[in-house]
C-alpha cells in the first residue's frame, strides 16, 4: 500500500521513526513528508534511510512531476504523527504553505492524525473546535493518550504509541463489511451498591468490550457502546470515534435497561460487559459501620439475566453474542461449560475465555474461543484485545444474513 506519513514539529517526532519502520516491515511503500520544524527533531537522512524514499519539505522540488499534488493523489492512506496544535489548526483552515499541506488538500485517501501536545493546548477551545471540524470531515483522530509529557507534566496530550497508530490507521482502509450496520456493545463491570461507600463489583477493565466497539466502528458500523465501570484511559479512543455513541450504566439494572433500548434497532448485540449476578437486597442510605453488625451478613438477590432476555426478545435476523469468563481445570471443561451456557441463554454465539489472577481481566491480551450452533468451535483467537476483537467480528460477519 502507498502510505504518506506526515511528521510535524513536536518532540514525539522521534516516535514516528518507529511508526515508519513498522509500516515498512509490514510491506507498505512509505513516503515521509516532514515539516521544516520536524527536521529540527529528526533529520532528513534518517527519514530517507528508514523510508527508503526521497524526502523533502518543499513544493519547489520535482516540479515537472507536480510532486505537491502527485503525492496526495497516489496515497492510499495518509497519517500525520505527531500532529501538533499548529498543524491541526492549519488543516482545519485548509492552509497549504508547504508540501504536507498541499498533499493533505490533494488527497482523497483516508486521513488519520495522532495529536501530540501539552494538556493545556489540547484542552484549549480552539483546538477542540478544530478537532471537531476535522472529525466532521472524516479525519480519524487517533488519541491522544493520557500520560507523562515533556517537562515533567502529565495529562491528556501524549501521542499514542507507534503500534497503536499503525493498527488504528491501517484499519481505516481495511474490511468495511459492517458498513452502516447498527451494533450495540456492552463493556466494563457493573457495580451494585451496598451503601454510599461500598459496592459489589468485579475486576473487568472493559478493554475487550471497548476493543469490540472500536473494531466494529472501524469496519463501518454505527455503534452504541453501553459502558459500565471503565477507566477513562481505556475509553479515550472510543469517546473520540465518530461512529461510536456512549451510554453510561452503573448497575446491572441500569445496564439492562440501556441494552434493551439500544437493541431495538440493532442488527448485532454483543454482551461483553461483566454483569454482577447478584445485588444486595437492601441499599443503606448511610455508611454501614462495624458497630452496627450489618456488614457481617449481607442478603443478596439475583439480578436478571440480561443477555438471555435480549436473546428471547430478538427480532428476526438479529444476532446476539454472549461472553463467558471461566476458571476451569482444563480446556475441555471450559468448552463444555461454554456449550451449556450458550444453550441455556439461547444466544447465537458465545465467546468464552479463561480468566484468573493474572489473565483475562485487567490484561492487555486475551485468548478466546467462539462457540456457535450445535456447540461447534467456530474460531480460536489470541493476542491483543483489539486483534481478538477483529477475529470475533470476522465470525459475526460470516453469520450475518
Amino acid at each position: 500500500m502507498n502510505i504518506v506519513v506526515g511528521v510535524t514539529g513536536g518532540i514525539a517526532a522521534y516516535k514516528a521513526v518507529h511508526l515508519v519502520r513498522l509500516l515498512i516491515k509490514d510491506g507498505h511503500d512509505v513516503t515521509v513528508i516532514p515539516t521544516e520544524d520536524a527536521l529540527r527533531f529528526v533529520g532528513l537522512p534518517t527519514w530517507e534511510a528508514i523510508s527508503r524514499n526521497p524526502v523533502t519539505t518543499s513544493v519547489h522540488e520535482d516540479v515537472a512531476k507536480v510532486r505537491h499534488v502527485a503525492l496526495g493523489q497516489a496515497a492510499e492512506l495518509v497519517i500525520v504523527a505527531p500532529a501538533t496544535a499548529n498543524t491541526i489548526a492549519k488543516m482545519t483552515a485548509g492552509l497549504a504553505d508547504d508540501l504536507l499541506g498541499t498533499t493533505l488538500l490533494a488527497t482523497t485517501a483516508p486521513v488519520a492524525i495522532a495529536p501530540a501536545m501539552h494538556t493545556e493546548m489540547w484542552r484549549h477551545p480552539a483546538t477542540q473546535a478544530n478537532i471537531d471540524t476535522l472529525r466532521e470531515r472524516g479525519v480519524a483522530i487517533l488519541g491522544p493518550a493520557e500520560g507523562e509529557l515533556t517537562g515533567g507534566d502529565s495529562g491528556p496530550g501524549r501521542m499514542l504509541e507507534p503500534e497503536q497508530i499503525a493498527e488504528r490507521a491501517l484499519a481505516l482502509i481495511g474490511d468495511r463489511d459492517l458498513d452502516g450496520l447498527r451494533v450495540v456493545v456492552s463493556a466494563g463491570g457493573t457495580r451494585e451498591p451496598l451503601d454510599p461507600v461500598r459496592f459489589l463489583g468485579n475486576r473487568s477493565s472493559g478493554r475487550q468490550g471497548v476493543a469490540l466497539a472500536l473494531a466494529a466502528a472501524d469496519r463501518g458500523a454505527d455503534v452504541v457502546l453501553v459502558a459500565a465501570h471503565i477507566d477513562g484511559a481505556v475509553m479515550a479512543d472510543a469517546a473520540q470515534h465518530p461512529l461510536i455513541r456512549i451510554e453510561r450504566a452503573g448497575t446491572a439494572a441500569e445496564l439492562g435497561e440501556a441494552m434493551r433500548r439500544a437493541a431495538e434497532d440493532a442488527a448485532v448485540i454483543v454482551m461483553a460487559a461483566a454483569v454482577a449476578d447478584y445485588r444486595p437486597a437492601e441499599v443503606a442510605d448511610g455508611k454501614l459501620t462495624k458497630e452496627s453488625g450489618l456488614l457481617e451478613s449481607i442478603e443478596l438477590v439475583q439480578n436478571e439475566d440480561i443477555v438471555a432476555g435480549l436473546a428471547a426478545r430478538r427480532h428476526p435476523g438479529q444476532i446476539v453474542v454472549a461472553f463467558a469468563a471461566e476458571t476451569p481445570q482444563d480446556g475441555e471443561e471450559m468448552i463444555a461449560r461454554a456449550r451449556r451456557k450458550r444453550e441455556r441463554k439461547g444466544v447465537d454465539l458465545l465467546v468464552v475465555n479463561e480468566v484468573g489472577w493474572e489473565r483475562g481481566f485487567e490484561a492487555s491480551e486475551n485468548a478466546v474461543q467462539v462457540i456457535g450452533e450445535g456447540g461447534a468451535v467456530l474460531a480460536k483467537a489470541s493476542g491483543s484485545k483489539r486483534a481478538v476483537a477483529d477475529d470475533i467480528w470476522d465470525v459475526i460477519a460470516a453469520n450475518l444474513g
